[in-house]
């Protein structure tokens, strides 16, 4: 081998080293994390935060106004004229329709007519009585005589009173052919138009519905029987509505109504929210999505729910220690557990006690408990190896015992 060839060999042996070299420091971070991975599992992790927290019930209801009245007719007639329609604004006793009062005026001028009538009868028959009086006193009438005379007098007044009635009671059904509004408020229905004929009967038929104010509105709302004995009076309320989806609207609970209805066999009962509508966006009619404040706890220590549930299945916690903490917890309710990661890469367990809860986070206190204090939620979801990792080949296959 001559002095050149030697070279390039020797060369060729450095090089090869240094490739070695290299690829050993690639790998070695990748086998490190392999064999960590498999002994130690990987936790998620939540933080305990401090702020208010809600109890709710939610339910859905429908908006009407808070006091509605059904305008009728008392008499029957056709429909001369409409001097109103939706959505305008009324003042009590102001004209909402007119009935054709051609028959209704005759009816007052026979009246009238009959009134004149009888007073002229009663005049004849007082007349009549004070003609005849100074003879009955002389003797020259007979009792029976006088009797159909003194009779007449009562008799003729008595019609007159009866004419007067029906002239009252035609004057009054005059009356009625006007038909105005008995509150200060706004149409928000009108079943009626020009020249219909409407016949009132036992059930008065509703021509209009007037709304008193629409600045208030009133939710009827169902509450299952699970529910019911967290709603009371009084109790603050938040709704939305469709229409206006970034709105929260504010109610209070004012009736809890005692009546039960049953819905897809479940016994619901009605629970009335008084709202404002001081910009008018909530319309009659609206489905409201509702909630229930029951419960309210301001600058609580909460933690998610999650952290809670969670329980230690490796090495790295005592296990008999955690049944026993465990069996603690079950028998008491109001008892619980987090855990929180050592420096030592172990579990480590803070007792703590549960307060309300939204369904999401629990109000919890204790000595070792704190704000931002981090806790385990559960474990990290098996990582699958990346097609464009060209060390992949370097993990384990399922079930080698590594991390899955």
């Amino acid at each position: 081998m001559t002095f050149k060839q030697g070279c390039l060999a020797g060369l060729k042996y450095f090089l090869m080293l240094c490739g070695l070299i290299f690829l050993g420091q690639l790998v070695a971070p990748y086998l490190t994390s392999w064999g960590a991975s498999a002994d130690q599992p990987q936790y998620l992790f939540a933080t305990v935060t401090k702020g208010p927290l809600e109890t709710l019930v939610s339910s859905t209801g429908t908006l009407a106004a808070l006091e509605t009245v059904e305008v009728g007719t008392q008499v029957s007639g056709t429909i001369s004229r409409l001097e109103v329609d939706y959505n305008d604004h009324v003042r009590k006793g102001q004209v909402l329709a007119v009935l054709d009062q051609a028959l209704f005026a005759a009816q007052v001028r026979e009246a009238e007519a009959n009134v004149a009538k009888a007073r002229a009868t009663l005049a004849q028959s007082e007349d009549e009585y004070r003609r005849n009086r100074p003879l009955f006193d002389k003797g020259f009438l007979s009792a029976q005589e006088f009797l159909p005379i003194s009779t007449g007098v009562d008799t003729a007044k008595a019609a007159l009173a009866a004419a007067e009635a029906s002239l009252a009671r035609a004057q009054t059904n005059l009356a009625y052919t006007v038909i105005r509004s008995p509150i200060d408020g706004t149409v928000i229905k009108r079943s009626v138009e020009a020249g219909q004929t409407v016949a009132a009967s036992l059930n008065t038929p509703t021509l209009f519905l007037i709304a008193r104010d629409l600045a208030q509105m009133r939710i009827e709302a169902d509450v299952d029987e699970s529910d019911i004995g967290q709603i009371r009076n009084g109790q603050p309320v938040r709704f939305t509505v469709q229409s206006q989806p970034g709105e929260a609207f504010q109610g209070t609970v004012s009736q809890i109504r005692l009546q039960p209805r049953t819905i897809s066999n479940v016994v619901n009962y009605t629970v009335l929210i008084d709202a404002k509508n001081d910009k008018g966006l909530l319309l009659p009619g609206m489905t409201a999505t509702i909630d229930f404040v029951v419960n309210r706890v301001e600058n609580a220590l909460l933690a998610p729910n999650a952290a809670l549930r969670f329980q230690p299945q490796d090495e790295t916690f005592d296990k008999g220690k955690a049944a026993t903490v465990a069996d603690k917890g079950a028998a008491d309710e109001k008892t619980g557990r987090l855990f929180t990661l050592g420096a030592d890469g172990r579990l480590q367990s803070v007792t703590v006690t549960k307060g309300e809860t939204d369904g999401v986070k629990t109000v919890v206190s204790g000595a070792g408990v704190r704000e931002e204090l981090q806790v385990v939620s559960g474990l990290k979801p098996a990582e699958k190896a990346s097609k464009g990792n060209f060390f992949s080949f370097l993990r384990p296959p399922r079930g080698a015992g590594g991390p899955r």
